[in-house]
């Protein structure tokens, strides 16, 4: 194995990792661009091919993990409003509670809206925080998947070169 496969390797783990933490950079298009490095580097047709394989795994991750937890959340009845608020405290808690605050920022603001939205009611108000969390959930697994599907073809292509 080469010094830039290394590379590729690694910035696909970190890619990979970005998507399970969310905390961390990274994510699907760090893996895509990582396969592009290596297929510009390689220069031959199979890298790109193994390119194309995985910028349409990734693609239809990108796709999929907006739509199906956004029709989960719009099934539920869940307003844009309440998600709005609990993305922006997520965003305060990243800031407020280093590493986790994302975590527990997310959660409380969705609650905290859906208590309001819900007139005090503590069960509904957590119902659909469960929703919001699962869709979540959902969305991290889609991008996952979408995300090793692209690094198997990438270890595939390397066999092949």
């Amino acid at each position: 194995m080469s010094l830039v496969e290394v590379i590729v390797a690694l910035v696909i783990a970190f890619g990979i990792a970005g998507i399970i933490v969310p905390v961390l950079p990274g994510g699907a298009l760090l893996v895509a661009a990582a396969i592009l490095g290596w297929a510009i580097w390689l220069g031959e047709s199979t890298g790109w091919v193994v390119f194309g394989i995985s910028a349409a795994f990734i693609a239809i991750g990108l796709v999929t993990k907006y739509a199906i937890p956004g029709k989960h959340l719009k099934d539920s009845g869940m307003p844009l409003s309440t998600q709005i608020v609990g993305a922006v405290l997520a965003i305060v808690g990243f800031f407020v509670i280093p590493v986790v605050g994302v975590f527990v920022g997310f959660p409380v603001g969705v609650f905290l809206a859906e208590l309001r939205r819900h007139g005090g009611n503590a069960g509904d108000a957590w119902a659909s925080t469960w929703i919001a969390l699962k869709a979540v959930g959902l969305f991290i697994l889609i991008d996952a998947v979408a995300a090793t599907l692209a690094t198997i073809t990438w270890v595939v292509g390397l066999f092949l070169t």
